[in-house]
């Protein structure tokens, strides 16, 4: 790992699907990407037993075993015995693991998030999604999809809502509002994905604006009437998907064209698809 390089050396931690050396998976429910634990440690330890290592750096680091249960959460991944839940990450909580390895391989990776944090974090996403052959256009509704969504979640954390079930059934209710019945499950079908495939990955610019309308209107209502556990935040979500699929169907109506699409970008990339449509020219009417 080169400290000068250290885009090779956080490409890993967001999904590169060419460099499998850490696993991870997408969590449907809260919109994140967790990764392995263990294989982070591995990666940047050469350890030969990255889970005892991790089990003394956690008794080292007194702040890292307070937050731990708060960072760490066990996900479905696959091991050598077949899907196994393991301890996982978000990118967050992953990179302040990361800043408890007292291992020389951290080291370039721990001073460059020290000069450059989350900024770089987001270029690299850029990056990513510009190599799987998304437009700019896409790419910027895309992420901000991304932040209205953690926002939520995190205001879910915060109101009680336990997350894994709680966060799937509420994300569901505002799916099936803003998209007219549809579920996240039903969605995913419509495209011909398959469970490790993430949906919002092959929405289309439309589906994305509304899909963050849906999330952005949920919060607003959740803080305004400071809903508390589920139930509150089940009535803010309907709400929030409802407002969303009224500004959806009176968009249906002006413009003649459904937002609800069956494609994917599995085999055609999001930019080509656009030129083919002859949809060069980003829609500055769209508000996301």
């Amino acid at each position: 790992m080169s400290e000068d390089n250290p885009t090779d050396a956080l490409a890993r931690f967001i999904g590169d699907d060419e460099d499998p050396t850490v696993r991870y998976t997408f969590d449907e429910a809260t919109g994140e990407v967790y990764f392995a634990v263990v294989d982070v440690i591995a990666h940047l330890t050469d350890s030969n037993d990255p889970a005892q290592y991790l089990k003394r750096m956690r008794q080292r680091d007194q702040e890292l075993k307070a937050s731990w249960k708060e960072m760490v959460k066990r996900r479905s991944m696959p091991t050598r015995g077949g899907q196994q839940s393991i301890n996982a990450a978000k990118l967050e909580d992953i990179l302040r693991i990361v800043q408890s390895i007292p291992s020389a391989k951290a080291e370039p990776l721990k001073r460059w998030l020290a000069r450059t944090g989350a900024k770089h974090i987001y270029d690299l996403q850029i990056e990513r999604y510009r190599r799987d052959g998304y437009s700019d256009e896409w790419i910027e509704k895309r992420l901000r999809s991304k932040s209205i969504r953690s926002k939520l979640t995190d205001a879910w954390a915060r109101r009680g809502v336990q997350e894994g079930l709680e966060y799937a059934l509420l994300t569901n209710e505002i799916s099936k509002t803003t998209f007219g019945g549809l579920t996240v499950g039903q969605h995913k079908k419509l495209k011909n994905l398959d469970k490790k495939h993430n949906l919002r990955d092959h929405m289309t610019e439309a589906e994305l604006v509304f899909q963050s309308l849906a999330e952005l209107t949920t919060r607003q209502i959740a803080e305004n009437e400071d809903a508390q556990g589920f139930e509150d935040n089940q009535s803010a979500a309907r709400r929030g998907g409802r407002i969303a699929g009224n500004a959806r169907r009176e968009f249906e109506r002006e413009t003649g064209s459904n937002v609800v699409s069956e494609n994917n970008y599995l085999e055609e990339p999001e930019a080509q698809a656009r030129l083919r449509a002859g949809n060069e020219e980003p829609d500055e009417d769209v508000p996301f």
